[in-house]
Formats: C-alpha cells, sequence, structure tokens
C-alpha cells in the first residue's frame, strides 16, 4: 500500500465489499447501453458524435489579424492601454512580442506562457484577438503615422468622455463563449502590466450562437436590424475599402477600427409608437426592409413619395442620411450590443458599441458621420459618449509578432 493515499482510499469496509459485486453488474449493464448508443452514432461515442462550437478555432497568423472579417462572435471585449512614460520602441517590441505569442496559443486553445488556470484555455469558441495602435504608440517608434490616426473631429451630437475615447493600444478579444473572453482578457492585461496601464474596458455582446440562423442580421437594443448594408467580407470591394490601407508602408495589409460608445434612452424610444420609429430609421422592424419594399436586401427608393407628396422615407431618417452617392464612402460595420446596470430611476443603461474598418477613416468615416450629426433623427434617442481611432497593423508569421512592420 503507497503511502501517499488519502486515507479515504486506504478504507475497505464491508459496506465497500458489499456493494463492488452489485457496481460491477451494473457496471456491466451500462457497457450494454454504451455499446448500443455507439452503434445508433455510427461508432462513435455520444460526446464524440456532438459538434461543440467550444472546439473551433480561428487561425491567428495571416496576411491579415483575424477579429475583422472573422463572422462576428457573441462576446467582445475591448481594451485601451496607456503605455508607460518610459516605454521605448524596443519596449514596445518587447510587449508585442510576449502579446503575440500569447494570443497565438490562446486562440488554439492552448495555455498562455504563465497561464495560472491552463484549464480555462482548452475551449477557445472562435478566440481571436486583434490589436490596434493609438498615436501614443505609433510616435513612441518615429515611424510616421497614417494623418487620419487621430480624434474624430468635434460633432454636435458628441458628449464624449475620456473613460470611453482615446489610447495608445487596442486589445479586440472577442469569443462565442463569455468565460473563454474573460479568461483571455485576464491572460493579456498580465503580459502588458510592465508596460502599460489600463485606460479603459468595453464589453458588447451580440446573439448567442445557434440562436439564429447564420448570417442573419444583428438587432440592436431599439429592435432594429443593425449592419444591413455592409461590405462583404472577400469581395473586391472589401479588399479596396478595408484593407487598402498602404501609407505608411508599415500598414500595408492593415486598416483602420473606429469605435464610437453610443448611449441609448431606451426610457425616451419606449414612448414613441411604432410608426415613429420605422420612420426615424427608414426601415420596418420586424424583417428590416426599407419602407419601400418588402425584404431586408431590397434597395430603398429614396424618390418614392406619398399620396399627398412626401417622401415615403422621410429625408430625416438614418438610412438615408448614412446612404453616399460615392462608393468609396463605405465603412465595413461590426457592432455590439452593451447593457450596464441602470441607476437613479433609469430602468435601463443600454447602448452600442459601433465599430468600424475602413482602409481610411477621414475619406469614409467622416463624411458618413456629418451627415449623420447635421440632420438624423435617431440623434433625439442616440448620444455618442466615446470616441477612439487605431490603425490595425497587418497579420504576421509563426515567426514574427503584430507590429513587426512598425518597429
Amino acid at each position: 500500500m503507497r503511502n501517499d493515499q488519502h486515507p479515504a482510499d486506504r478504507r475497505v469496509s464491508r459496506r465497500h465489499l458489499l456493494l463492488g459485486g452489485a457496481a460491477a453488474g451494473l457496471g456491466a449493464a451500462a457497457s450494454v447501453g454504451v455499446a448500443a448508443a455507439v452503434t445508433q452514432t455510427g461508432g462513435q461515442s455520444p460526446a464524440a458524435a456532438v459538434d461543440l462550437n467550444g472546439s473551433r478555432t480561428v487561425p491567428f497568423f495571416g496576411v491579415h489579424q483575424a477579429g475583422i472579417e472573422t463572422v462576428p462572435q457573441a462576446q467582445v471585449t475591448y481594451l485601451a492601454l496607456d503605455l508607460h512614460d518610459s516605454v521605448d520602441a524596443a519596449a514596445v517590441k518587447r510587449m508585442m512580442r510576449i502579446l503575440t505569442g500569447d494570443a497565438a496559443q490562446l486562440t488554439q486553445g492552448e495555455s498562455a506562457l504563465a497561464d495560472s488556470e491552463p484549464e480555462l484555455a482548452l475551449v477557445p469558441a472562435r478566440l481571436t484577438v486583434t490589436f490596434g495602435f493609438g498615436p501614443g504608440l505609433v510616435a513612441r517608434t518615429a515611424q510616421p503615422a497614417p494623418g487620419w490616426l487621430r480624434p474624430l473631429p468635434a460633432f454636435t451630437v458628441d458628449r464624449l468622455e475620456d473613460a470611453w475615447s482615446g489610447g495608445d493600444l487596442l486589445i479586440q478579444i472577442a469569443a462565442d463563449d463569455q468565460l473563454t473572453v474573460a479568461h483571455a482578457t485576464r491572460m493579456l492585461l498580465k503580459d502588458t502590466r510592465s508596460f502599460a496601464s489600463l485606460r479603459w474596458t468595453q464589453t458588447g455582446f451580440r446573439r448567442a450562437p445557434g440562436s439564429e440562423k447564420p448570417g442573419t442580421t444583428m438587432r440592436n437594443l431599439f429592435g432594429q436590424v443593425d449592419g444591413t448594408v455592409n461590405l462583404m467580407p472577400g469581395s473586391a470591394d472589401f479588399e479596396k475599402l478595408v484593407w487598402g490601407s498602404s501609407s505608411p508602408a508599415w500598414l500595408a495589409g492593415g486598416t483602420s477600427l473606429v469605435l464610437r460608445r453610443i448611449t441609448m434612452d431606451l426610457d425616451k424610444w419606449d414612448k414613441l409608437d411604432r410608426g415613429g420609429r420605422e420612420s426615424a430609421v427608414g426601415r420596418t422592424l420586424a424583417v428590416g426592409a426599407p419602407l419601400t419594399g418588402t425584404k431586408e436586401s431590397d434597395e430603398p427608393d429614396f424618390a418614392a413619395t406619398t399620396a399627398i407628396g412626401f417622401p415615403v422615407i422621410p429625408e430625416y431618417s438614418h438610412i438615408r442620411r448614412a446612404r453616399s452617392e460615392d462608393p468609396g464612402e463605405r465603412i465595413f460595420r461590426r457592432g455590439y450590443n452593451y447593457d450596464e446596470p441602470p441607476a437613479g430611476g433609469s430602468v435601463s443603461n443600454s447602448g452600442l458599441l459601433f465599430v468600424s474598418f475602413q482602409a481610411d477613416v477621414d475619406a469614409q468615416f467622416v463624411p458618413i458621420q456629418k451627415r449623420l450629426d447635421a440632420l438624423d433623427l435617431l440623434n433625439e434617442w442616440i448620444t455618442p459618449i466615446g470616441s477612439a481611432v487605431f490603425a490595425i497593423p497587418p497579420g504576421c508569421t509563426s515567426s514574427g509578432y503584430i507590429g513587426d512592420t512598425l518597429i
């Protein structure tokens, strides 16, 4: 008998002996049941026959970073960090090597280098980690920054708060499982402790996998479909309007990210009737079709008028204001809802993390936002309270690291 056995393991009672035979009989019966189950599943055990979303992975290495073209996951956390004053280009390089190594491991269901809870890394659930560089980080490298890498122009609808704006380094962590996101967030923040301090954290969500058909447009907390007219990953337009960043040279294969935290006054929205809601948006709430169509994919007819001569899709509607005659003024949206604990007499503290990717913020995002700022009836119920712009560097090979074109 081994001395390292637990006392409970060494005790053999008469009760154990009496029950042993019964257990053996039950085990035999159970094995017959398992055999039948294996036969019914084509030679696989029941567990092996289940297609678990938690085991799915997204490749980390490549020409572009993952988490952009990737089908949006259910959960996301955005982290913005400010570099310590002592961090120079060499330190940024060390930080990005460490972050890249751990992100690559975690996204493939493997533990990070100093992972104290490695079991939590075993369910990647399509985890992706995407890095973005703010103007402060680029300045540390003495490399040129793209002209659009700066705060957005001031818009009259903005009520921006420092708690949700700016940052030197962005980390987007997305997966279909919140536990996976939480663990990856902790591991990556541990990597940055010697280099940066956390500026803000923003979390968001969509429908869970399997709740809707793949490809269904997400709905925001106003109940609207959100993101109907979007660029298609893999298309020629996507290559030009998202991955088209080629100046400066270190950004080739990269893009830009705009993150706007938009609070929604759901209490005030509740007071608006259904017709008023649809007029403000320009789409039906039921299926997301334009007011001149029957399907979500129908092209809006902005020239159509009512029997008394008013536009069917009002001039102030969101879809009319967001639309441009210039095909170059298009962006790729990848938004998430947020829902925080309410305070005071309110019953909600909710909104949208509006996230867009585009090759040139000034040429694509800013003109759209200017039109929405000037005349969009939705501004009665929404208020941007956070804003940040980041350069998203290209992907890397397994022998490199994210940012190796910059540093």
